[in-house]
């Protein structure tokens, strides 16, 4: 009989440590490949994110709850063929890490139902599933909104979509430097402006995961071998139909600012 992953939260708030059996399939979250590592946890979720907009991993991000202030923060469960991806391009030493507890965790027994005799451990598994139920609860009741004031939106947008398709709907992506000569500005100048609006990061000039979700951004992953992190995978934003429109307006936006400006 299959058992079901049950994730128990240390006092520290440590990322959960899943013991399954072995007809279920074992997960590592997010948050213990940071704390393996020793990266911060945002980084390691903007590395995820990263990959699974490019459709090099499979899983989804997830919200758990904080056992002690009761607030929602974003996860990934990742099992071995993603978690191992994931750190592809961190160098051997945290690599290792990550495979030395894989192998720990593929030696663990499965779950210890006599652990259930534990009041303690009932009570945590008690109120992490009331928390659970609320936060489900809360999310449908959000959902019919949304969905309630999206239905009127269609309705009051209709006559503008046929216009909208014929403009934005294409397959076809642009670098920074094509969608900068095609609103007529340069590279150098569209992507300072890319990073002002935060499409890309600051460093790294990656597409961040809001315009990627709003179909503004793709990014495209390549990879090489650093002479010190070994394989690493880096992505470059891609300008899509959508975003295009997008860039043009804000663009059109700025430039009447800066005008209206001048004396």
């Amino acid at each position: 009989m299959n058992t079901q992953s049950i994730p128990v939260n240390t006092p520290n708030e440590s990322a959960p440590r899943f013991l399954q059996s072995q007809n279920v399939a074992r997960k590592m979250s997010s948050r213990e490949i940071a704390e393996l590592t020793g990266k911060s946890h945002d980084n390691v979720l903007r590395d995820a994110r990263i990959l699974v907009a490019g459709g090099v991993l499979k899983t989804e991000e997830t919200p758990y709850i904080h056992s002690q202030n009761g607030q929602t923060y974003p996860e990934f469960l990742l099992d071995e063929r993603d978690s191992l991806v994931l750190v592809s391009g961190y160098d051997a030493t945290l690599r290792a890490r990550i495979i030395d507890r894989w192998i720990e965790l593929e030696s663990k027994p499965a779950f210890d139902v006599a652990s259930l005799n534990d009041p303690k451990v009932l009570l945590a598994l008690l109120t992490d599933n009331v928390r659970k139920v609320v936060h489900l609860e809360a999310d449908n009741t959000e959902l019919t909104n949304e969905n309630q004031l999206l239905e009127q939106k269609v309705c009051a947008d209709a006559p503008k979509v046929e216009f909208f398709n014929a403009v934005t709907v294409t397959h076809e992506t642009y670098s920074v430097g094509e969608a900068a000569k095609l609103i007529g500005t340069g590279q150098k100048r569209l992507m300072d402006f890319l990073r002002q609006k935060r499409w890309v990061t600051l460093r790294k000039n990656e597409p961040m995961q809001a315009p990627i979700e709003s179909g503004y951004l793709t990014a495209k992953l390549s990879t090489f071998e650093h002479p010190e992190n070994g394989k690493t995978t880096v992505a470059t934003a891609r300008v899509t139909g959508k975003g295009l429109t997008k860039i043009r307006a804000m663009w059109a936006a700025r430039e009447a600012d800066l005008l209206g400006g001048v004396s």
